[in-house]
């Protein structure tokens, strides 16, 4: 196989997930970018967190924020608990790797603030009991995930789950949502 039949399978991959995509799943990333659009309104902030490739997404999207999408428009509020490395390090070592994103959510997240964990198996015990830490603190939680959707009973205002199995894949198509969460906060920002 050559580099670009390679690449040409992978397009055909992503496309057929595309096809897979329901009207639901689009609803919902309209509800998340509504329920995170909300949040930027009121005053609050975006708090993004993942591991892995997750962790480098939730970084992109925060950064998204701050600096911007598409459009030049005021720096908005959003951090990536993925990218507090001394505080991940300092509780992965103190108190264990299940609690490297709850107690950031703990430290820094207020009522009315968004929580956006990214867990392609959606059994990430870290990202879980932060979604569920969010919610106890007032704040809005939205789970992205693959299609297997979250392994435990978590209370979330939204849950994304993409229609496939493949880790790949379901990072594809979490990069898709994330950046049109983005373009829908900034666009309703500069109205």
């Amino acid at each position: 196989m050559t580099a670009n039949s390679n690449f040409k399978k992978h397009l055909e991959e992503i496309s057929a997930l595309l096809d897979r995509v329901s009207d639901e799943m689009v609803g919902r990333v309209e509800t998340a970018s509504e329920l995170t659009l909300q949040s930027i309104l009121s005053g609050k902030k975006v708090i993004a967190f993942g591991n892995g490739g997750s962790a480098a997404d939730a970084s992109h999207f925060a950064g998204e924020f701050v600096g911007r999408f598409r459009r030049d428009r005021r720096a908005l509020p959003a951090i990536s608990l993925s990218a507090e490395t001394v505080s991940v390090t300092a509780i992965g070592n103190d108190f264990g790797f299940e609690q490297i994103f709850e107690r950031q959510i703990e430290a820094f997240g207020i009522q009315g603030d968004i929580a956006i964990g990214i867990t392609t198996s959606g059994s990430s015990k870290n990202v879980l009991r932060a979604l569920q830490k969010a919610k106890e603190q007032g704040l809005a939680a939205v789970a992205l995930t693959g299609e297997l959707g979250l392994k435990e009973d978590i209370q979330c205002d939204c849950i994304i789950s993409v229609p496939s199995k493949i880790t790949y894949e379901i990072q594809e198509l979490h990069k898709i949502i994330l950046h049109s969460i983005c373009d829908y906060v900034e666009a309703a920002m500069i109205q």
